[in-house]
């Protein structure tokens, strides 16, 4: 095994041998999608299970070619939640959750994860990977602050009946480099997810 590379487990093989050949020849074949995108999309459908994943990710290959570059140059990785963080396992995430007053994040109008976000963007400065997983909120406020943040790319994958949808055509429609998906599903397992993809890709080329 050379420096920083990841050995990949058999029952991590035979899930994807297994979901690889469900989709073989159908309208879902990721075998059909350029390399990292089909990464990114294999991982999420690996991590959930849920394989219409394949169909509601939205992602861009050069987008995902230029992060991949960005996480090799050492880019920050940003989470929304402790959550997410937890799910990204080969590198070391900046979480600013739990530094938030929630008083004064109130007094702003913001949630917690909204005041987080400006928090984060404080200490990383631009060209940062963000990886928003749970809180449509956070992303509404990235979004606000895209001018400053100039990120690398916004893994914008938040869940939920309220905002979230709303969140992720906001984010398609900024023109951000992103990884995002249509519907209200997503989640902090869902975000990370798609990191790890592109973190693996790195220590994998």
């Amino acid at each position: 095994m050379t420096p920083g590379s990841r050995v990949t487990h058999p029952i991590e093989l035979r899930s994807y041998e297994i979901l690889r050949a469900r989709l073989d020849g159908t309208s879902l074949d990721t075998a059909r999608l350029p390399p990292l995108t089909r990464a990114v999309v294999e991982r999420v459908v690996h991590a959930t299970a849920d394989i219409d994943y394949v169909a509601d990710l939205v992602c861009d290959e050069t987008a995902l070619g230029a992060a991949v570059a960005a996480i090799a140059a050492h880019a920050p990785v940003v989470t929304d939640v402790r959550m997410t963080a937890a799910g990204i396992t080969t590198r070391n995430v900046v979480c600013r959750l739990g530094d938030v007053d929630p008083v004064a994040a109130a007094r702003d109008g913001l949630t917690r994860s909204a005041a987080a976000v400006g928090l984060a963007l404080d200490e990383v400065g631009p060209g940062a990977v963000w990886v928003i997983g749970c809180a449509p909120t956070a992303l509404e406020r990235l979004l606000t602050l895209a001018d400053l943040a100039r990120p690398a790319l916004v893994i914008g994958l938040p869940v939920g009946f309220v905002g979230a949808v709303e969140a992720k055509e906001a984010l398609r429609a900024a023109g951000l480099p992103a990884v995002s998906n249509r519907s209200e599903k997503g989640g902090a397992a869902v975000a990370a997810a798609a990191v790890n993809a592109l973190l693996y890709e790195g220590l994998n080329p």
